[in-house]
């Protein structure tokens, strides 16, 4: 009798350990699986190639609260408002994908049509992104700078709303062909429409660059240049910005960037980021609207392949300009000797040493030149 309890006994026992463990099992499971939606579309958008952002993970003390110097103009928003404009942050109505967060076309209660951009869930990253945006585009007015209109903080969310940009961004008229607009038919971008764009690119960084305390936008790319139904370009995403001091640099102790577009003194450990930094990534731009290549997709020339910057410094050293413009474009009508002068302003840009690289206010003055070439 006594066996029998004894078996009983720990019979009951290990049944009940069993039972912690495969309640442990499943714990730990959900504990650490990922959204599955968020998931979802963070890889759809962030892996096509060109398109992913290197963060700037640097450390230092993050005040969230309601102190921060923000621009009084800008309306707070309610996240019951948001989640009703949103269908509760609905997957259908994602447009974009920003450094930190998804993007959401939405119509608020005034029936304004607008961008929301929902911070990732990361406090961290998002915070900082939240603060950066805020203390930077919050209070930037230039009709090449997309126009930040709201925000919401609500417990740990944060959500940034813009002006909402009709044409998408210049990556997807670029690179996309399976991209279509309601307010539009997607065609190859004329030679006159990228000039346009290309300038309204460099009007927006040269103001920038050229504030009292010059902010440096770090991420410069086509997937951050938005148009509108006009074709004039709108610099967005503002979330690795920085202010810098009067010698126009910002320490960092991490790159950040686009791979491709980041200049090559990142690659040889120089942590300080200037406007130059820019105006390298505004010449890799010029590059990739102007071929319709991206830069940092492999390019075969002579049985090898080479990246955007070495293919198109062999082909302008072999004078073979006309042969880089890309092939979907219509050519009638385009001026060879303004494709050269454009692809110098390119290069020159994206001068090795950032000794040699001009100014935004230079690069103005060149394009204002290849204008009146254009323009005779």
């Amino acid at each position: 009798m006594q066996d029998n309890i004894s078996q009983l006994v720990l019979a009951a026992t290990v049944s009940f350990l069993f039972i912690i463990i495969i309640f442990s099992f499943f714990f730990f499971i959900c504990r650490y699986q990922k959204p599955s939606n968020y998931a979802h579309h963070r890889t759809r958008r962030s892996d096509r190639p060109g398109t992913r952002t290197v963060p700037n993970l640097e450390l230092s003390t993050i005040n969230i609260d309601d102190s921060a110097s923000f621009d009084p103009s800008l309306n707070r928003v309610s996240m019951e408002e948001l989640k009703t404009a949103t269908r509760n942050f609905s997957a259908d109505l994602i447009i974009g994908d920003g450094s930190f967060g998804l993007v959401y076309k939405a119509q608020l209660s005034t029936g304004n049509t607008v961008a929301i951009k929902k911070l990732a869930p990361d406090a961290f990253q998002g915070f900082r992104e939240f603060r950066a945006e805020m203390e930077t585009l919050g209070k930037l007015r230039h009709r090449n700078i997309v126009k930040m209109l709201g925000y919401c903080m609500s417990g740990e969310d944060r959500v940034l709303i813009y002006e909402f940009i009709e044409k998408g961004s210049l990556d997807q008229w670029l690179h996309d062909a399976s991209y279509s607009s309601e307010y539009s038919v997607k065609l190859p971008l004329s030679w006159e429409t990228r000039n346009k764009i290309v300038n309204g690119v460099a009007d927006g960084l040269a103001y920038l660059h050229g504030l009292d305390t010059p902010i440096i936008h770090r991420d410069i790319k086509a997937g951050n240049v938005l148009l509108d139904s006009e074709f004039e370009a709108h610099i967005a995403d503002f979330g690795l910005a920085r202010r810098v001091d009067s010698s126009c640099s910002h320490v960092s102790t991490q790159v950040a960037g686009t791979m491709g577009y980041m200049p090559p003194e990142y690659k040889n450990g120089l942590m300080t980021a200037t406007v130059k930094a820019d105006v390298y990534s505004f010449g890799m731009l010029m590059l990739e609207i102007a071929t319709g290549q991206r830069p940092n997709l492999p390019i075969m020339m002579e049985g090898k392949e080479v990246v955007l910057i070495e293919w198109a410094r062999k082909m302008l050293e072999e004078s073979r300009h006309w042969e880089m413009l890309d092939p979907s474009m219509i050519k009638e009508g385009v001026r060879e000797d303004s494709v050269k002068e454009y692809l110098d302003i390119a290069t020159w840009c994206t001068s090795e040493s950032r000794k040699d690289r001009p100014c935004m206010g230079e690069v103005i003055d060149l394009l204002n030149h290849l204008n009146s070439i254009e323009e005779k």
